[in-house]
């Protein structure tokens, strides 16, 4: 440490990249996350006796995948993000102090850290998070950087439109130089559990039931649309936060094998000439799913035929020419030029093939358009975490961190410099 400037070269960063799904979290320089943990906790209260002979309650918290799946009679699931920030800071303290002891076993003020946040997270939130990871986890050094910026990063961009389609939402994001243009950012409320919610409506007009694998004790092959038989396994009764969770779960495996984007603008008789997809219930319930494996999705970018969606709300498609239209008419061809698709939906089979066509014919003639979207699903689901690692080391990135010494001096104004 020379000159109060902090020089990350000797031990690897951690990037914390956290999502409303889960929180990515491993080394910089790496090409994949070491954990993803999900940011649903599993919570229920004891009441222990005090000293003074009162009673007083105690949280307890379940992390992580395999403690989730564990049935309690009280636990509650709880998120701990809303909107794509941090809403409760007690579980955000928990799932950190589990991160480093059980999963990157490592110890918080040996390393630097990379934390991505959303480009609309507040001040006060900002400010929350630079003072718990100083003053609790003793960090040496901290950067908080735009996960735009970061997806943007990860495919070989500095200035790029990102479309990042999350859990919650999906947004149009515009970056220039490797900075968010705020007044031109558009989100859409829909996203992931939009789709797993149209999902469970579909399987609920067709009765079919929904129970979560870890209820199942032993199930019996049946043919095709037989109703399943199948012994539940014994166990306390969940509450109903912990069963819908389950359920999610067991949807959005549904989607990620059976749910796809059609090319063009939904047609029901095009979709029944597509082959089907078989899928089998963790019951033992299974079925060939036809159009509908079209129809879900479709939902993404063309919201006005879903009942209950208000005409504001608009596709993909247009999230990005709304966008682009809000920025500097000089910029707006190196944004149309470099479109890059990231987040957990853009891994749907044909989401950007159907995307390059709906913004095809909006494009003014006189702009290229290109779509980035890398290979393998893992690099768009993780593409803010991949962006964090490659710019956590970079040389030139090594005087930008915020080091102690000088949050020790200044306090909260080096924010300013994680721009």
């Amino acid at each position: 440490m020379s000159g109060g400037v902090y020089g990350g070269d000797e031990v690897g960063a951690i990037i914390f990249d956290v999502g409303h799904q889960s929180l990515r979290v491993g080394y910089g320089g790496e090409d994949t996350p070491k954990a993803e943990i999900p940011t649903t906790l599993g919570v229920w209260e004891e009441s222990v006796e005090s000293a003074d002979g009162g009673q007083n309650v105690r949280k307890h918290y379940n992390i992580d995948v395999t403690a989730i799946q564990v049935r309690k009679k009280d636990m509650e699931m709880v998120s701990l993000m809303k909107d794509g920030m941090i809403e409760d800071w007690d579980m955000f303290e928990r799932l950190t102090e589990y991160t480093y002891k059980q999963r990157l076993h490592a110890l918080s003020e040996h390393h630097p850290i990379l934390m991505t946040e959303c480009p609309w997270n507040t001040r006060l939130k900002r400010e929350k998070l630079l003072e718990l990871m100083f003053e609790k986890f003793n960090v040496p050094a901290m950067y908080i950087c735009k996960n735009a910026v970061l997806a943007a990063y990860a495919n070989g961009r500095s200035t790029a439109m990102v479309v990042d389609s999350g859990a919650t939402h999906t947004s149009a994001v515009p970056v220039h130089d490797g900075y968010v243009i705020t007044q031109g950012i558009v989100k859409s409320p829909l996203g992931g559990d939009f789709i797993t919610m149209q999902c469970r409506q579909f399987f609920e007009e067709k009765e079919i039931e929904l129970t979560p694998a870890c209820l199942v004790a032993s199930k019996d092959v049946v043919r095709e649309r037989d109703p399943p038989r199948w012994i539940k396994r014994a166990g306390p009764q969940p509450t109903s936060s912990w069963m819908s969770y389950m359920v999610r779960e067991l949807l959005q495996d549904f989607q990620m094998n059976c749910l796809q984007v059609s090319d063009s603008p939904y047609d029901e008789d095009v979709a029944n000439t597509l082959p089907m997809k078989h899928y089998e219930f963790p019951t033992g319930y299974n079925d060939d799913f036809g159009s509908v494996r079209l129809m879900i999705p479709e939902a993404l970018f063309d919201p006005s035929n879903v009942k209950g969606v208000g005409a504001s709300i608009l596709g993909v498609g247009p999230l990005v020419t709304t966008s682009v239209g809000m920025c500097d008419m000089d910029i707006r061809p190196s944004l149309y030029g470099s479109v890059v698709v990231t987040g957990g939906n853009s891994c749907l089979q044909g989401f950007s093939e159907r995307l390059n066509r709906d913004l095809a014919s909006k494009t003014p003639p006189s702009m290229r358009l290109k779509i980035i979207s890398a290979n393998s699903s893992s690099e768009r689901r993780y593409g803010a975490w991949i962006g964090g690692s490659i710019l956590s080391s970079l040389g030139s990135f090594q005087q930008m961190w915020l080091s102690r010494q000088e949050y020790e001096e200044s306090g909260k104004l080096i924010l300013e410099r994680c721009a």
